[in-house]
């Protein structure tokens, strides 16, 4: 896989993620090893994020791996926190706005459709009004 690759794929697989737990903003820095090194970085900044193949000086977040590892957590083979305890990724820095990173791969496995939900409209109500009849007057 070339570095292209590598940085397309993490692209795609975080364009759904849910932001509403994120910080307002954090920076991560991936340092790929091995097949398709690099850098690039994934910033998140009031619910927008943005993966650019650049290095992000200012990170609070440095991430080492190979490519291998991170799209094996980014397709939800494996999840960050076992990663990261095998030794397949190690991180250094803010690691308090690291939660964030916990939900790669999460995003894959909420897109899929659940097997045999059929969606059902709910039926339509019918109303019919009833008029009153109307009163009879008569004159004298």
């Amino acid at each position: 896989m070339t570095y292209e690759e590598i940085v397309s794929k993490v692209r795609d697989a975080v364009k759904d993620l849910d932001l509403s737990s994120a910080p307002e903003h954090a920076a991560f820095q991936f340092n790929i090893t091995g097949e398709g090194e690099g850098a690039f970085y994934v910033e998140v900044n009031n619910g927008q994020i943005n993966v650019e193949p650049y290095e992000y000086f200012d990170r609070d977040i440095l991430v080492y791996t190979s490519a291998a590892d991170l799209i094996d957590v980014l397709e939800g083979r494996n999840d960050i926190v076992n990663a990261n305890l095998s030794g397949k990724i190690t991180a250094e820095g803010d690691l308090r706005k690291a939660e964030f990173l916990k939900n790669l791969g999460k995003a894959k496995a909420a897109k899929a459709p659940a097997k045999n939900a059929v969606a059902k409209k709910p039926a339509a109500k019918k109303t019919t009004a009833k008029k009153a009849p109307a009163k009879k007057t008569t004159k004298k």
